[in-house]
């Protein structure tokens, strides 16, 4: 089943063309990355997914339900006045959800992705990775159908950012939600997703697509395997074809 979808999408700035013409299709469960270079519009297909932005051509068709698509951008975007607990519980209340409802269920998110214990900390306490954390809660929370990523790894260290791949895998395991997340990083493309979608530069066209075998979440190892290493070279060998395009 499909959760979302770009058909024949073109996004036109004043500045000219950003993006496409694009054709891209979610399924449901799917955990899929978007590789290319700056300015190819891959940020812009992830604001058309999650209804932020409309194209200036196609059609866009996603979850139309509140709550069944949730957006993580490369800053935590947390209020800084509220504490951890109140951030994640905020969209739920907004949604009508009682406060007591939404303060357990924002606890449970926070345990899920480690952050039990820090549910009064608020963001300024937090380090880069902890603040993270907090925002898959906030997003986790809604239990969505469909996860947008934007960059969100990209300020933290290289082992963090291992770690938050790690975590975000265990957490679509719990739920299989369809993810689409946005990635500089080859080989964190390869790790992460099922399948891996490159563009060019822009305005952002499809250079090539691959699906990356292997279990999902990774087992330990996995980006020593055989299998790894040629899907990193694929995508790396696609992109720098996508750049002269």
């Amino acid at each position: 089943m499909t959760v979302a979808a770009l058909s024949k999408v073109e996004v036109r700035y004043p500045r000219g063309p950003a993006l496409g013409p694009l054709d891209l299709a979610i399924g449901e469960g799917e955990v899929v990355a978007l590789v290319g270079p700056s300015g190819c519009g891959k940020s812009t297909a992830l604001r058309l997914l999650a209804g932020l932005e409309a194209p200036t051509a196609g059609e866009v068709v996603r979850a139309p339900r509140r709550g069944e698509t949730a957006v993580v951008f490369q800053a935590p975007t947390l209020a800084p006045w509220l504490s951890a607990r109140a951030n994640v519980a905020l969209p739920l209340e907004l949604a009508g959800v009682p406060a007591a409802e939404a303060r357990k269920r924002a606890d449970a998110a926070l345990d899920r992705v480690g952050l039990a214990g820090a549910e009064a900390a608020r963001p300024a306490q937090l380090s880069g990775g902890m603040a993270m954390r907090v925002s898959l809660a906030r997003a986790l929370v809604t239990e969505p159908r469909l996860l947008l990523l934007d960059e969100p790894f990209a300020a933290l260290d290289e082992i963090t950012r291992r770690a938050l791949a790690d975590d975000v895998l265990g957490l679509w395991a719990a739920t299989r939600p369809a993810i689409v997340f946005v990635t500089h990083n080859v080989e964190e493309a390869a790790y992460m997703a099922s399948r891996v979608v490159v563009l060019t530069r822009g305005p952002g066209r499809i250079a090539g697509e691959f699906a990356i075998e292997g279990d999902l979440p990774r087992p330990a190892g996995f980006r020593l395997t055989p299998g790894f290493r040629q899907a990193a070279e694929a995508v790396s060998a696609a992109l720098a074809e996508g750049i002269g395009a």
